[in-house]
């Protein structure tokens, strides 16, 4: 069995708990799990304690890290995995992060994959609400290849957001153009999808990113396109919710025990 923690105790991570609990994960033991938000960490620890799973609320990265965990799931933001990447690395443990956006940072990425390697641990980057990085990695291994990312949102979605004005409630409109890394500087948490696309094709730099805004729209729509001189592959994605990054998760850890790999 491997031990699995959790950092970030939202919707995304209940849906990798309840995965352990209904026996969906049967390679893994959630041992332990940390939030800023104290509360949060404690019912998620209940739940799978209650259910026979016992499972520690840690009010700190160090205590958490002291369960001495396989994997640690990130589900809180692109901040908080800059803040633990490097001692989860070295304390032995692989991450499986959804916060994408973090390696934007091209120095960070570098360090992370340095420090990764130097511990024996590694770093899995759950797809999120995309998909098909399988041929985004393929295409652009063939060489001469272009990217581009396209997401649609409803306006309700920025209103917090640099790039809101009232307008965005009555007018359909583009509210961003520009490369992957400069979108995941002016939405920290809403366009990592981009930067995981980019990672696995073009790079940050080369991927460029354009954002919708539609009045009344109700979930996302990510759509990745990659060319070649052989290859013209579109993946399109609509969620009606963020649980397909949770459920992405899942995946993932299933992939690392697997003897058979997706």
């Amino acid at each position: 069995m491997k031990n699995l923690v959790i950092v970030g105790c939202g919707r995304l991570a209940e849906i990798v708990a309840y995965a352990v609990l209904e026996g969906l994960l049967p390679e893994y033991n959630l041992t332990g799990v940390y939030s800023r938000t104290k509360a949060k960490a404690e019912y998620l620890a209940s739940v799978m304690t209650q259910n026979g799973k016992p499972c520690k609320a840690c009010h700190s990265l160090e205590e958490l890290l002291a369960l001495k965990p396989d994997y640690l799931v990130e589900t809180a933001s692109p901040a908080a995995m800059k803040e633990l990447a490097f001692p989860t690395l070295k304390n032995g443990t692989s991450i499986v992060t959804l916060s994408i956006g973090a390696f934007a940072d091209t120095p960070f990425y570098e360090d992370v994959k340095k420090v990764a390697k130097e511990h024996n641990t590694r770093v899995y980057i759950a797809s999120g609400a995309t998909g098909g990085f399988d041929v985004l990695r393929t295409a652009s291994l063939m060489g001469n290849a272009s990217a581009r990312f396209f997401n649609e949102k409803g306006q309700a979605a920025l209103r917090r957001s640099p790039v809101y004005t009232p307008t965005l409630e009555t007018e359909k409109r583009i509210v961003f153009s520009g490369t992957a890394r400069e979108a995941i500087n002016v939405f920290p948490t809403g366009l990592n999808v981009s930067v995981a696309a980019s990672l696995a094709s073009v790079g940050p730099e080369k991927m460029q990113v354009t954002m919708q805004s539609t009045p009344g729209f109700v979930g996302d729509t990510q759509r990745v396109e990659i060319k070649n001189d052989q290859v013209h592959a579109v993946v399109d994605v609509y969620s009606a919710t963020p649980e397909i990054a949770g459920w992405s998760v899942v995946s993932t850890l299933l992939n690392i025990s697997s003897p058979i790999v997706f």
